[in-house]
């Protein structure tokens, strides 16, 4: 009897090279790493979710200095990243169905298509980081920040002070989204190779799917980060 049950774990394993000896069948395999993908996206929203809250405090605590500060953020290229993130969750997309049908090339093709589409959204956000650093908007002691006019003209006294504290939750927010970005860009780039391989098929591709989601998540919190940094208030 137990010759025969380990005989038909042998078989399945044999029919299923990527299948784990602790699991029962690919299907179970899918489910766990899926679980295990949910809870994980669940802690990476808690952990953004602190930081949103922060920002809405201290937003209406200080809504002069945050919104002089957002004028100080470029729209265009806000706008654009925020496209390009957009395009990218497409491709993942495309990318997991062309898994799911098994076509190696799609699937390769759509992949390296995510992460120069992620590193075009970091190249761009490099150029805005610059931007605050030649302009010294960057928190800490070489901090500088002006008075601002409104569309009339109008003098609009600034709190340095509390306009340092809107650059420090920019910074923080968009570089811990932008330090998420390089850690997908590599994770797809991993993805690349093994594609490229051959590892994954119509019965194993369940890395591109958790990556996929991963990867949307990350794109899902841009979405909210764009118009509360960039829009909201700008010309109050």
């Amino acid at each position: 009897m137990a010759d025969s049950h380990a005989t038909a774990v042998q078989d399945v394993a044999a029919a299923n090279p990527e299948l784990r000896h602790h699991f029962a069948d690919m299907a179970q395999q899918k489910n766990a790493a899926s679980l295990g993908m949910w809870l994980f996206l669940v802690t990476e929203i808690m952990f953004f979710g602190g930081m949103f809250c922060a920002y809405l405090v201290y937003r209406v605590a200080h809504f002069n200095a945050f919104a002089a500060g957002s004028q100080q953020l470029s729209i265009k290229l806000g706008a654009f990243n925020t496209a390009v993130l957009l395009i990218s969750s497409l491709t993942v997309v495309l990318a997991v169905k062309a898994a799911e049908s098994g076509n190696r090339k799609q699937l390769v093709t759509y992949l390296v298509l995510t992460v120069l589409l992620g590193l075009t959204f970091l190249g761009v956000k490099a150029i805005e980081y610059t931007e605050k650093f030649e302009k010294h908007h960057v928190p800490g002691s070489s901090f500088q920040f002006t008075d601002t006019f409104d569309d009339n003209g109008q003098h609009k006294p600034v709190n340095p002070h509390e306009a340092e504290l809107f650059f420090s939750l920019y910074f923080a927010m968009t570089g811990m989204h932008a330090l998420h970005m390089i850690i997908g860009c590599g994770l797809f780039s991993v993805l690349v190779v093994l594609a490229w391989k051959g590892r994954y098929t119509p019965q194993y591709f369940t890395p591109i799917e958790n990556a996929g989601l991963y990867w949307h998540l990350v794109d899902i919190i841009w979405i909210y980060l764009f118009p509360l940094l960039y829009l909201i208030s700008r010309h109050s």
